[in-house]
């Protein structure tokens, strides 16, 4: 036999056990209250009519009759339009007098006056139905008793007036009185059943509300992105986090869209075929990436579903992993252990080496060969290079134990992308121009300038190192997506990274160089995402006389908060 488990679920109905029966009533008693209250008037009428043709034709010549309906029509339709629904009680109140109390007077005098003309008993029926309906079990068995009680007291006085048919009323009223009563047990059995069943599901409709808020809610906060599509790859729903990693804000402005719209959701829809094609469930890494944008790497699982609507067809549920996030969980576990090492290292690396550097100039100062003097620079050189190491080793440790929360600083982006670039310009490149394509004056962004410095200079240097002799070849450009964020580009004329660097582009101790650390830009990164900020790379062209020129690009996307009524567009050259 089935057994209900100890341990209740957030949404079963049974969470709302405990009192929803005393402060709910089943939500069809009102409309069953004014259909008894309707029947009562119309059955009035009905009989107020029957009397008055029969009146009218002389078939009876007592109009007691006549009055007596129209009494309990007036009576029955000032109930309707000024009382209220609400159940019967257990007693004999106001309410019973002048709703069923009347109709069993005014049944009864109908049967007394009309003689063995019409049998109304019939009609007794209604007031039994309704206490049984409206009431309880005790009163409904109450007015089957009154009811009887009226029929055998009818029974008597006709019997005393036809002593012959004596036996016959009180067969009829006893058959009659039985008929109540059964009537009376059976609807209140009914009517009881029935309102549990509704007040079940009344429970059953509140959990169904409360569990389709705690999904929205769930939902709504997800990391994860949510896709619901069908065959022809329109989106039904999607989560707030599936709209972001979707991109293309102006694409996405209805509640409903659909992916054919845009080329860079292309692998999206290819995958939706797929998962449709089999029938099973899909796993693939996806690129997301429109114009002038970085692309978006994406872990995508398709999973089908069939609905009970729409002729049952299947719908496509999608979940969006970041995978920025994945490599960040799995940069944190790496890296906890080997930034304690080489923070330690590096402590003990510094005072060996300080003391080589001091040791390498008083040498310097004591000789005088050419070649020795040779040999103490490239002493000096490489030990600069070791220092250097020695401080992005102990900078990446600092970065890694910094409070993860966004940067509560606002700077004006153009301004401070402005001096830096002057900056840089001045010791690094004096001789060579930067070209600048400043488009979001006035915009601020969260970010700490020093980080901001320390970002863009990587980059520029990254950029100088890589990119062609030719003059002009190094751009910066400033810029607001549509999704209301600023982004910051840095393009270099160069050839294309090979893919096994790009993959492992900005991961800790990763160079395609010897001579380099392979810490810079995943510093850049790091410094990023603790200010909500993200970076990317991306191979992009630009104009140059006239021709395209392919070159690498590094965007920088803030967090921004536009001044209203700023804008503008500011070309500079330096």
């Amino acid at each position: 036999m089935h057994r209900r488990p100890d341990t209740k679920s957030w949404f079963d109905p049974f969470l709302l056990e405990g009192g929803i029966e005393a402060v709910d009533r089943p939500l069809e008693f009102e409309r069953l209250w004014r259909g008894f209250m309707t029947a009562r008037i119309m059955l009035g009428l009905v009989l107020l009519l029957l009397l008055v043709v029969i009146y009218e034709l002389g078939s009876a010549r007592d109009i007691t009759p006549v009055i007596a309906c129209a009494i309990y029509c007036a009576v029955a339709l000032s109930v309707r339009l000024t009382a209220g629904a609400r159940p019967l009680g257990r007693t004999f109140d106001s309410q019973w007098v002048f709703i069923i109390g009347v109709d069993i007077l005014a049944v009864s005098a109908l049967q007394m006056t009309q003689g063995n003309n019409i049998n109304y008993t019939p009609l007794f029926a209604l007031p039994i139905l309704m206490v049984s309906v409206m009431g309880s079990l005790v009163l409904s068995m109450a007015c089957a008793a009154a009811v009887t009680l009226m029929l055998l007291l009818n029974a008597a006085w006709r019997a005393a007036q036809i002593p012959t048919d004596a036996a016959a009323h009180f067969l009829q009223a006893a058959l009659t009185g039985a008929g109540c009563f059964s009537i009376a047990f059976l609807a209140s059995q009914i009517a009881t059943r029935l309102t549990n069943v509704e007040l079940r599901a009344q429970r059953n409709q509140l959990a169904v509300r409360l569990q389709r808020q705690v999904n929205e809610t769930v939902i709504e906060s997800l990391t994860d992105g949510i896709l619901v599509l069908d065959r022809g790859c329109t989106v039904r729903a999607a989560n707030p986090a599936a709209r972001h990693m979707l991109g293309a804000q102006s694409a996405l402005a209805g509640d409903t869209f659909n992916l054919v719209a845009l080329s860079g959701w292309q692998g999206l829809v290819d995958l939706v075929g797929l998962s449709f094609s089999d029938g099973g469930e899909r796993q693939a890494d996806i690129s997301i990436h429109h114009a002038g944008q970085g692309p978006l790497r994406l872990r995508v699982r398709s999973q089908l579903t069939s609905t009970p609507g729409e002729n049952g067809q299947s719908l496509c549920v999608m979940f969006l992993q970041d995978q920025r996030e994945m490599e960040a969980r799995m940069r944190t576990e790496k890296l906890a252990s080997m930034g304690r090492m080489s923070a330690a290292v590096a402590h003990e690396i510094r005072n060996p080496l300080a003391a080589i550097v001091q040791a390498n100039a008083l040498l310097d100062e004591e000789i005088s060969h050419p070649r020795h003097r040779q040999l103490t620079r490239m002493v000096q050189q490489n030990a600069a290079r070791l220092e250097k190491i020695v401080e992005e080793v102990l900078e990446l440790s600092r970065v890694q134990r910094r409070d993860q929360t966004i940067s509560t600083s606002m700077i004006e982006l153009d301004s401070a992308v402005t001096r830096i670039c002057r900056d840089w310009q001045e010791q690094t490149i004096p001789e060579q121009p930067l070209h600048f394509d400043l488009s979001v004056a006035g915009s601020k962004v969260r970010f700490e300038f020093e980080h901001l410095r320390r970002i863009l200079v990587n980059l520029l240097d990254n950029a100088h190192r890589y990119s062609g002799v030719q003059p002009a070849e190094i751009e910066i450009a400033t810029g607001a997506l549509t999704s209301g964020r600023s982004v910051m580009r840095v393009w270099s004329r160069g050839l294309p990274l090979d893919q096994s660097v790009e993959r492992h582009l900005f991961e800790p101790f990763f160079s395609s160089e010897s001579r380099s650390s392979g810490l810079g830009l995943y510093i850049c990164r790091e410094l990023c995402d603790q200010q909500g900020a993200s970076i990317s790379y991306c191979r992009s062209s630009r104009l140059h006389a006239g021709i395209a020129v392919e070159g690498n690009e590094f965007l920088v996307t803030f967090e921004s908060a536009r001044q209203p009524g700023d804008g503008g567009r500011i070309s500079l050259t330096a």
